[in-house]
């Protein structure tokens, strides 16, 4: 069985110098590794650091019962005393005082000061109104990779447990980019589009992350998922990146999966898997669909790591029908937490706690979510009172986590920039303006839009050689059986190749504004080359 959590960091009696640590941090944002220690001896005179401060956010509905679990079993560990936990205010009740971000500026400004948040689920406005709290802490604060493991529990029947197929893998999310930029826009009467945004230095952030905390675990395999025969320039750049990145880590195997296999085979055959690195949103699903794995959400822990923040979770839902009640599973968000304490070096308190949790299931102490073979469930408080009460025992059937030796909490609280960090991966690149596409709300047929369009560019450097609808080429060729919505793409380019670099900017502009006289434009895009490549894409069927 591969190394557990307990290798997110070097191993034990392995130090670095302070130097050595903040210059690892600034350039990877992975993981934490010992440096300072939080006391030190000069001339026989002991001095102490400051305790570690942890924002501290309980969360909706059921999120202040599974905290309240999850800060007593910390309390009976020793934990308590040796970290500081401060409350924020985040989350429905900020939402409903107005402010559609869901976090106050008090609450912000603490967790830029502490560099770390543990937070319960949190819920947020469906429909108008403000956007994924969740999501939004994410993208602020930049943390950018989202790490989960999802492994078989002792006393958690799942078909697989009860088959005897092995679940231990991890899924590396993409945290800030892709769909989940929530850029929407309604662009005609019948068509809405949401713009998917893939940069280099996003994918190389999280690449690196992977790769780094695969060494630290002992992982040796790990598979990028994407959909890159359909999207070829926006998941094409997250595998690209990938494989250069794959480059700096000779000892790590790699392989590629395209996620529709990646869903199937994950089903069929999880065992097969150590660890599997995607873009958002199709990370965020497959999150799940691994979590329906080893029993459900209630048992899948997540980190989101920055460079300079990072945010420990359950990743949940705020379940409403049942909180107050008592009987809510707080293993989700104390996993998550056991996550945090490995972040800062605490891997000794970290694995008691796992190995009194694995003793607790194996004896069958369980919430009212949990299939374990027809015994009574408990709640919310006697659930943690379970674990307490086995604080120093381990399971006895199954593999029970090493107990490093002792070790000190550290961690170093951000520095605030003074200004945004600009990331670039790609430099001195040469391109230049070929065309451009223009994207109309018109209902004109396909022939007489392009007999209307090339009239209006005829004396201009560009010529009309595409018209697209939903994504499909339908003039010059195409199918009269393609259907089609108030929507186009039209794309001018150069008539002259050999003017390639001459022209900038202004020549597209000038052709946007006298299309723009005649029709509806919605979009402009400069079409460019890059280096000499085409910065754009086919039409299906082109």
């Amino acid at each position: 069985m591969k190394p557990g959590i307990e290798g997110f960091g070097v191993s034990d009696g392995q130090n670095l110098t302070q130097n050595q640590h903040v210059a690892d941090d600034n350039k990877t944002g992975g993981l934490r590794y010992d440096s300072l220690p939080a006391q030190m001896t000069f001339f026989g005179v002991v001095f102490m650091s400051d305790p570690v401060r942890i924002a501290l956010a309980p969360g909706d509905g059921i999120g202040p019962e599974i905290m309240d679990a999850c800060m007593s079993v910390f309390n009976a560990a020793g934990i308590t005393d040796m970290l500081d936990f401060v409350p924020v205010d985040m989350g429905e009740r900020v939402f409903a005082a107005g402010d559609s971000r869901g976090v106050t500026d008090e609450a912000s400004a603490e967790v830029e000061a502490c560099g770390l948040l543990y937070k319960g689920p949190m819920g947020t406005p469906i429909g108008g109104g403000g956007k994924s709290i969740n999501v939004t802490l994410r993208k602020t604060f930049g943390a950018f990779a989202n790490l989960r493991q999802f492994r078989s529990l002792p006393g958690v029947e799942t078909v697989y447990s009860r088959a005897g197929v092995p679940v231990d893998f991890f899924v590396v999310r993409e945290n800030i980019e892709d769909t989940y930029g929530g850029i929407e826009h309604r662009l005609t009467n019948d068509v809405i589009e949401c713009k998917r945004l893939i940069s280099a230095p996003g994918s190389d952030q999280v690449h690196r992350f992977a790769f780094r905390t695969a060494e630290a675990l002992g992982i040796d395999l790990v598979h990028c998922g994407h959909k890159a025969n359909i999207m070829k320039m926006t998941d094409g750049l997250f595998l690209n990146r990938f494989r250069e990145v794959a480059k700096d880590f000779p000892d790590v195997q790699t392989a590629d999966v395209i996620i529709d296999a990646l869903c199937m085979n994950l089903v069929l055959r999880p065992q097969v898997y150590q660890m599997i690195v995607l873009p958002n949103l199709q990370g965020d699903i497959v999150s799940d669909l691994a979590a329906g794995l080893v029993g459900g959400l209630g048992f899948a822990p997540s980190a989101n790591i920055g460079d300079h923040i990072s945010i420990f979770e359950a990743v949940h839902g705020t379940a409403p029908d049942i909180a107050g009640k008592g009987v809510a599973n707080p293993t989700s968000l104390l996993l998550s937490g056991l996550l945090m304490l490995r972040h800062i070096g605490m891997r000794k308190q970290a694995a008691i706690i796992e190995n009194a949790l694995l003793a607790a299931l194996e004896d069958g102490v369980h919430t009212a979510d949990v299939a374990a073979g027809g015994k009574e469930p408990v709640g919310t408080a006697d659930f943690a009172q379970g674990i307490i009460d086995r604080l120093g025992s381990g399971p006895e059937k199954f593999e029970a986590k090493p107990v490093p030796q002792a070790d000190t909490p550290v961690h170093t609280a951000p520095t605030r920039p003074v200004v945004n960090t600009l990331m670039r991966t790609f430099e001195n690149v040469v391109s230049h303006v070929v065309g451009a596409d223009l994207y109309l709300d018109t209902c004109i047929a396909p022939l007489e839009l392009a007999d209307r369009l090339q009239r209006l560019a005829h004396d201009t450097p560009f010529k009309l050689t595409l018209i697209s609808n939903r994504g499909t080429q339908v003039w010059p060729s195409g199918s009269v059986y393609t259907e089609i919505v108030d929507y186009y793409r039209v794309r001018f380019e150069l008539k002259d190749k050999h003017k390639i670099g001459q022209l900038g900017i202004a020549p597209t502009i000038a052709l946007l504004s006298r299309i723009a006289e005649k029709f509806d434009v919605t979009d402009f895009q400069p079409l460019k080359y890059f280096d000499g490549e085409p910065g754009y894409s086919l039409a299906q069927g082109q």
